[in-house]
């Protein structure tokens, strides 16, 4: 391959690997990861440098309950560990289903997963506050019980019911990005930071250890995106692209918006924190840090919208 084209990360959000209303099985994982992969198959066979990036919420949820379940009887996995787990399972999936995809196209070209560490602050302000929501929904009594007996926070989910609640510290490195940045240029494709990656932080003595915590998949994929010089950074979600006044009818979709555009959006509280905002945040650190162009599209639109003909691109001007 051509060592010169563009590195692109592609962001492959959680409907790439669960589906809503769908039995959460292996083997419909398996399933929607291969019907998630065409756009990756035609930028691989065009010879860019990738990188694959994932979410990791349902799965991170259900190895919370299976942690549960299991309790007095099998030994407790931290979340930064049940991360690190996820991401080699997810990992595995997307590296195998895109390896024979690639074979049956005739495209020559390497996959490689990778469990990544992501560096954060011990002293984030989320430590103290945690506010994101992970694993099972509890009544409020049956939440306060687990807050007790394992040194929970737990909070209220939009009346949906009680749920633990854990610190996701801003991404401000990769700790692995290095190493990604050599295996691209090499022609590797290589599947990396799943679910933000797991969070780690510096010891005094320079030593790395975990947090239990969890970080935002498309924040890790800005920072990551930067770090190993990717001039697209393309998030693939569940929507069609980015959408102003959206679940109302006065909705209209944008195909295309500035960093200014971005920022004033932001301000007006158009995309909320526990949907578009991060995403939209992520884009805006991206660009402004050297990258080209950030595309927001669904999956099916995915390659249409790199080529600018679908979804919502984002620049810097």
């Amino acid at each position: 391959m051509n060592r010169k084209e563009p590195a692109v990360v592609v962001a492959l959000g959680g409907n790439a690997i669960t589906r809503p209303g769908v039995p959460d099985t292996i083997a419909n994982q398996f399933k929607h990861t291969r019907e998630s992969l065409p756009p990756i198959i035609r930028l691989a066979r065009e010879g860019y440098r990738l990188v694959i990036t994932h979410g990791n919420g349902p799965q991170v949820g259900n190895a919370l309950l299976r942690v549960e379940i299991a309790r007095g009887s099998a030994p407790d996995l931290p979340l930064g560990v049940l991360v690190a787990d996820t991401q080699g399972g997810i990992g595995y999936m997307i590296e195998q289903s895109l390896q024979n995809a690639l074979m049956m196209e005739g495209v020559d070209r390497d996959v490689a997963a990778l469990v990544t560490q992501t560096l954060v602050d011990r002293n984030d302000p989320s430590v103290k506050d945690p506010n994101k929501f992970v694993g099972q929904f509890y009544s409020k009594k049956e939440a306060e019980r687990l807050a007790r007996e394992n040194g929970w926070v737990v909070k209220e989910d939009k009346g949906r019911g009680w749920r633990r609640v854990v610190p996701s510290p801003k991404p401000l490195k990769i700790i692995n990005s290095g190493v990604i940045r050599r295996l691209i240029d090499m022609g590797v494709i290589v599947i990396a930071a799943g679910g933000g990656g797991a969070p780690v932080f510096y010891m005094e003595d320079g030593r790395l250890d975990g947090m239990d915590a969890v970080v935002d998949k498309d924040r890790a994929s800005a920072v990551l995106a930067r770090e190993v010089g990717a001039e697209v950074l393309v998030i693939m979600t569940d929507a069609d692209g980015v959408y102003l006044d959206f679940g109302t009818p006065r909705q209209r979709m944008l195909s295309h918006m500035t960093v200014e555009d971005a920022r004033k959006y932001l301000e007006e509280g158009q995309f909320p924190r526990g949907s578009m905002g991060p995403k939209i945040e992520s884009a805006v650190d991206f660009l402004e840090n050297g990258g080209k162009r950030v595309v927001i599209t669904s999956i099916e639109d995915g390659y249409r919208s790199f080529e600018g003909d679908a979804g919502t691109t984002i620049t810097l001007t």
